[in-house]
């Protein structure tokens, strides 16, 4: 997750595990976003469209 949007630079990094957990609990993002207090299209197009692929690449070790 970036540490800002990249388009405005407002920080949402923190915002991400609760976002996460709230989504994967059954909640709908709309309301959790409204709930974080991300209400510009570019954060919320930043939360929308990540992809959580540290676990995935963890796996991989340069020999």
């Amino acid at each position: 997750m970036p540490l800002r949007c990249f388009s405005c630079g407002k920080p949402i990094a923190h915002l991400w595990e609760t976002y996460k957990q709230r989504v994967a609990a059954g909640e709908d993002s709309k309301k959790v976003l409204d709930d974080l207090g991300v209400e510009r299209y570019c954060c919320r197009s930043v939360f929308l469209g990540h992809v959580d692929l540290i676990e995935t690449i963890s796996k991989f070790k340069k020999v």
